[in-house]
């Protein structure tokens, strides 16, 4: 088994020589494995100190170029690989490797909430869980998984919702998948395989997307300047079921007749609607003028797979496509016996 860190809060430390103060990411891989002796009795492990960063300074090419080296790990043999970071963009980054990444071998993604300067750190706890849901059989097929507070969750569902709590990590739409209970993993059920990964994206640049929320009262100054900025592509969380002030609606419309517009919720759980409401602006009246809708994909994760899809030259048919599909894909075929 491979663990990759990156930096992030169960990294960081401090020296205490700092003016500024605080604790900053510097263990990497190795300090992570050895600070958690139990481990051993998990699986070997090699350890590879990837990046050494605070999570919102991680990009989609860093991701790209670790998706890349958990293929090769993969491809060598190895059965399970842990990747620890900061909790910032978790729910972003562990969503981009279940893109990139296509072997059913388990990727699992963890952090820490107490750095290791606090009394009652979290980060031993959380890597040992992880290690031992990489390991697992049941783990195999199940995509990238993010493993925190004992805790299972599918990489397509989960969310940061707490600044401070160890109990951050949420999936308000389904739940976790599982969990851990004296060092077992527990696998409750278990989702499709995401169609079309893994998506083959080059190391290099990625086209940018903007990411807007809607806000009472708000104006379409902001969705005016998009193209102009540069951005090839828009997700906008919308309110509720995906709707937006009326006056807002030709902007959209204008937009996205040049470059994809994707339509999610900023409520982040449930999924956009399509055919319930009729008034300017709603969800009817939006996909009629040719955003696409985002489904169970909340802002940040339609992000995510937008970005991705245009890095690896998808037209707009391509990422509406590739969105349905992404979509379908948490339905499980209709096996029901039929009715007598």
């Amino acid at each position: 088994m491979t663990v990759f860190s990156l930096g992030g809060t169960i990294a960081s430390t401090s020296d205490g020589r700092s003016a500024a103060g605080g604790v900053t990411p510097r263990l990497g891989a190795r300090e992570l494995v050895e600070a958690v002796p139990q481990i051993q009795e998990v699986a070997e492990l090699e350890a590879v100190a990837f990046r050494q960063t605070a999570s919102g300074d991680l990009t989609l090419p860093d991701l790209v170029a670790l998706a890349a080296e958990i293929t090769r790990r993969f491809e060598q043999g190895v059965h399970g690989v842990v990747v620890t970071q900061g909790t910032d963009t978790i729910e972003e980054t562990s969503f981009a490797l279940d893109l990139l990444v296509a072997s059913d071998r388990p990727v699992v993604v963890t952090g820490a909430m107490r750095n290791p300067t606090l009394a009652g750190p979290d980060g031993p706890a959380n890597l040992l869980a992880a290690v031992q849901v990489a390991a697992a059989p049941s783990a195999v097929g199940l995509g990238t998984l993010v493993v925190f507070n004992d805790e299972v969750h599918a990489a397509r569902f989960v969310r940061k919702t707490h600044t401070s709590s160890p109990a951050t990590f949420r999936s308000v739409t389904v739940g976790p998948v599982g969990w851990i209970v004296e060092g077992r993993p527990r696998i409750a059920f278990r989702l499709p395989a995401l169609a079309g990964v893994p998506y083959r994206v080059a190391e290099g640049a990625v086209p940018p997307v903007a990411l807007l929320t809607s806000a009472l009262g708000d104006d379409s100054r902001l969705v005016g300047h998009v193209a102009a900025s540069g951005y090839s592509g828009l997700v906008l969380e919308a309110f509720g079921g995906g709707h937006v002030p009326a006056h807002v609606v030709p902007a959209l419309e204008e937009l996205a007749a040049r470059l994809p517009v994707v339509l999610a919720s900023r409520t982040g759980g449930g999924e956009v609607l399509r055919q319930t409401y009729g008034f300017p602006g709603s969800e009817r009246d939006l996909l009629s003028r040719g955003l696409v809708p985002a489904g169970f994909l909340d802002g940040r994760k339609a992000r995510i797979l937008l970005s991705i899809l245009l890095a690896s030259g998808r037209d707009l048919d391509g990422v509406r496509t590739a969105f349905d599909e992404v979509n379908d894909s948490v339905s499980l075929p209709d096996t029901a016996p039929a009715a007598r």
